[in-house]
C-alpha cells in the first residue's frame, strides 16, 4: 500500500471518487463498503450521479448519505448518459484527484491507493485502469463483447493518436486541473468519458496505465447493447466535425438518409411490383420511410428520452406531421432555388438541408419533449 500519510490532515477531500449509476439499488452499498476500506486514512468524497434509476438506487444512496456526509448525490432528471454525468459529477468536487469508476463492481477498486500516489510523485495527467496492458484481464466475456471492445478500440486509437491500449477504459483517475482546461470542448456523448478527454485536451496527455482483472458482474444488467456502440460512433464523428453541430442532428441525419434506401425500396416493390400508381407508391413509400425514421431515432438518436407506450403513438403522430411539413419545406426551398439559378445539385442539396433541420428542429419540440421534473 502506497504511504498517504502525509494527506491525512488536508481539510477538504483530496480524491473525489465520481461514481455514474443507472439501476444499481444493490451494488451501492457494496462498492461504497469496499471504497471506505481502500481510501481509509484520506480525505474522500464519493459523488454518484443517478440518472433517475426507477429501482431506487438514488434513494439507496441517501440513506447510506445520511450516515456517512462523505457520500454525495447528483440525481438528473430528464437526461441520461455515462459521459456526460462522469461530467457533472467531476465538475462537482473541489478535489485536486478525480477518479472515475463504475458501479458495478467490475472494476478493481484496490488500485485506486496507487493511482494517487503516482499522480502525486510522478509528472502524469493521468492513471488508468487497464485490461489490455501485462496482467490485465478482459474476464468472462463472450464473443461478441470482446469484438465490440476491439473493434472500438482499433476505431479510437485513430482518434486520440496515443499509444494507449485500453482506451475503452472506464477506470482512472486525474489531475483537476486536466478536466478545467478542456471541460467546455467535452461531448459529453456516450459511454466513454477517457477517449473524450483524451480527444479534446489541447496537448499530448501524460498517462500510465496499471493492470487489472475486469471482474463479472455479480448483480443488476449489463448497459452494453448496440446503443452504446452507436454512441460510441457519434462522438467520434463529432469529434472530427467540431462542436458546432449537435450530435443528436449527426444521429438524425444519419438515419434520415438511411430513410431514403427505405422509401426507395418501398415505392418500386409498390409500383413496379404490385402495380400501384406512382401517387399511392410515392406515398406509401413516404409513410413507411417517416416510419422506421422514427423507430430508429427513438431507439438510437434519443435513447435517453426513449418514448413508451402510449407516448410511442403520440410521438410518431407529431414526427410525421412534422415530416410532411419538412417535406414541404424542402420542395419550396430546392423549387426557388432551382427558377433563380438554374442549378439542380445546389437545389437539391439546398431543400435537403431546410428539411432536415426543421424536423430536427420541430422533432425534438414536439416529440421528444423532455419531462418536466417533479
Amino acid at each position: 500500500m502506497p504511504d498517504l500519510t502525509s494527506l491525512t490532515d488536508c481539510q477538504t477531500p483530496i480524491v473525489a471518487v465520481v461514481i455514474p449509476t443507472f439501476n444499481e439499488v444493490e451494488n451501492v452499498p457494496v462498492l461504497v463498503d469496499r471504497l471506505q476500506s481502500v481510501l481509509r486514512g484520506l480525505n474522500w468524497e464519493l459523488i454518484f450521479v443517478d440518472d433517475d434509476s426507477p429501482d431506487g438506487t438514488a434513494a439507496r444512496v441517501r440513506a447510506i448519505a445520511c450516515q456517512d456526509p462523505r457520500v454525495r448525490l447528483i440525481q438528473r432528471i430528464g437526461r441520461r448518459g455515462l459521459s456526460s454525468a462522469c461530467i457533472e459529477g467531476m465538475l462537482a468536487t473541489s478535489a485536486p484527484y478525480i477518479a472515475v469508476i463504475d458501479a458495478d463492481l467490475q472494476h478493481d477498486e484496490s488500485l485506486l491507493p496507487t493511482m494517487l500516489e503516482k499522480l502525486r510523485k510522478e509528472p502524469l495527467d493521468m492513471v488508468i485502469g487497464s485490461r489490455y496492458v501485462a496482467g490485465g484481464e478482459v474476464g468472462d466475456w463472450d464473443a461478441q463483447r470482446a469484438s465490440m471492445s476491439r473493434v472500438a478500440t482499433r476505431i479510437g486509437l485513430h482518434l486520440i493518436k496515443a499509444d494507449l491500449k485500453d482506451p475503452m477504459s472506464g477506470f482512472f483517475m486525474l489531475r483537476a486541473e486536466v478536466l478545467q482546461e478542456c471541460m467546455r470542448e467535452l461531448s459529453g456523448v456516450g459511454y466513454k468519458i477517457l477517449l473524450d478527454l483524451f480527444a479534446t485536451y489541447p496537448r499530448p496527455l501524460r498517462f500510465l496505465e496499471l493492470p487489472y482483472q475486469f471482474r463479472a458482474r455479480q448483480s443488476g444488467e449489463s448497459k452494453l447493447d448496440e446503443a452504446v456502440l452507436w454512441e460510441y460512433l457519434l462522438m467520434l464523428i463529432q469529434k472530427w466535425v467540431g462542436p458546432m453541430i449537435p450530435a443528436r442532428f449527426i444521429a438524425f441525419s444519419l438515419i434520415g438518409g438511411s430513410g431514403v434506401f427505405v422509401h426507395m425500396l418501398v415505392l418500386w416493390l409498390s409500383f413496379k411490383g404490385l402495380g400501384t400508381s406512382f401517387l399511392v407508391g410515392q406515398s406509401a413509400a413516404a409513410l413507411v420511410a417517416m416510419t422506421t425514421n422514427f423507430f430508429l431515432n427513438n431507439l438510437f438518436t434519443y435513447s435517453d428520452m426513449r418514448l413508451r407506450g402510449w407516448d410511442m403513438l403520440r410521438g410518431w403522430l407529431s414526427f410525421v406531421a412534422a415530416c410532411s411539413v419538412g417535406a414541404l419545406a424542402n420542395v419550396g426551398i430546392a423549387s426557388w432555388i432551382f427558377q433563380t439559378h438554374s442549378l439542380w445539385v445546389l437545389s437539391a442539396l439546398a431543400g435537403i438541408l431546410v428539411g432536415a433541420v426543421w424536423n430536427y428542429a420541430v422533432t425534438a419540440v414536439y416529440t421528444w419533449k423532455r419531462p418536466k421534473a417533479a
